[in-house]
């Protein structure tokens, strides 16, 4: 676990020395733990998810070398940019990392064979059921292959495909989201599931939430948005001021006004681009019934409206126009801190609620 103390209370809130629960506490974490931990070679059970535009480098390097484990977001990368970040994130740390990998890519195969030409020790499967194909690449190369698992349906069928580990996201969480809480498939699939690792994301923003689901039986946490304004995170201080400023409450999901039309679901701050996508969406419906545009080309407009708007706010700071993706758990970003304190904080707050109390 991490090397610096934690800053704990010397005494309990009754006053007696604590000194032997907070040592307790302490190694009981590290039991609850230990398999996450061994199997991401960290010092603690805690991934930063793959955010696109913010988890590159400089914050990927610092996770992993904070402690933590960092995940590089290669979303539309082409095949060479990733291998370049790569290639700089170890410059900046001899720690591990993964890559995390979206399998509706266009030129996913050559990320494929870039992560292994790469000897990246783990990949992330998202953006839909990874091919049987690619996770027995993968494995053939030594990579070890980590998945989502929405459902404890699928979650079973990625553990037969092969995946050594999975991650158990629920709609809480920042980004593009399912229809079910992260409380509700964690007690589903942690109950039924003990053949591989299994992490909870989703809404988690403090420590105590992190001990829980371990009490549970997880192998660890991925949190994002604690994360997203990180001092080494290089979103643009616009942007971390709007999440610093947010409540939960904020981090609403995109609005749907037509069964006609497919959107994907994405969670992200309420601001302009959010009412104008509704607009966009009136907009089409109507051009669709006027017979001006086919039920197709409807749907490519409605899905367009979103291109290039994430960067728009995380590099360039237009936090009206851009996409302001952040998980519930924004209302726990308080002030941008270091990629150290957020993980001694988040272990402090872990190790505190397990600390036992004497009547």
């Amino acid at each position: 676990m991490l090397n610096t103390p934690i800053k704990l209370p010397d005494r309990d809130p009754a006053g007696r020395d604590d000194f032997a629960s907070i040592a307790a506490a302490r190694h009981r974490f590290e039991l609850l733990g230990r398999a996450g931990c061994e199997f991401l070679a960290c010092e603690v059970p805690i991934l930063c998810g793959a955010m696109s535009w913010i988890s590159e480098r400089n914050l990927v390097s610092s996770v992993s070398s904070g402690g933590g484990f960092g995940v590089i977001a290669a979303s539309a990368m082409p095949a060479d940019d990733l291998a370049e970040e790569i290639y700089a994130t170890r410059v900046l740390t001899d720690r591990r990392f993964g890559v995390n990998l979206i399998t509706l890519h266009p030129q996913f195969d050559a990320l494929v064979e870039t992560c292994i030409a790469q000897k990246v020790d783990l990949v992330v499967l998202g953006g839909g059921l990874p091919p049987c194909r690619t996770i027995e690449r993968f494995k053939a190369a030594g990579v070890r292959v980590v998945c989502f698992g929405p459902t404890l349906a699928i979650a079973r069928r990625l553990i037969r495909a092969g995946a050594d580990a999975l991650i158990v996201e629920g709609a809480e969480a920042g980004g593009h989201i399912g229809p079910t809480s992260t409380s509700v498939l964690a007690q589903e699939i942690l109950s039924a599931v003990d053949e591989v690792p299994v992490f909870i994301a989703g809404g988690i923003g403090r420590g105590e939430a992190i001990a829980a689901y371990l009490q549970m039986g997880a192998a660890g946490c991925q949190l994002g948005t604690r994360f997203a304004c990180a001092h080494e995170s290089i979103a643009h201080p616009r942007f971390k001021a709007a999440l610093i400023k947010a409540q939960a409450r904020d981090a609403v999901v995109s609005p749907r006004l037509s069964d006609m039309f497919s959107v994907i679901p994405v969670r992200a701050l309420r601001n302009r681009a959010m009412e104008d996508f509704r607009a966009a969406q009136a907009e089409q419906m109507e051009r669709h019934r006027r017979g001006e545009v086919d039920r197709a080309g409807a749907q490519v407009a409605i899905e367009h409206f979103w291109a290039g708007r994430l960067r728009r706010a995380v590099i360039q700071g237009d936090i009206e126009n851009g996409s302001l993706m952040a998980g519930e758990s924004v209302g726990m970003v308080r002030c941008e801190q270091s990629v150290a304190d957020i993980l001694h904080e988040l272990v402090e707050q872990a190790v505190a609620s397990l600390i036992e109390r004497e009547d």
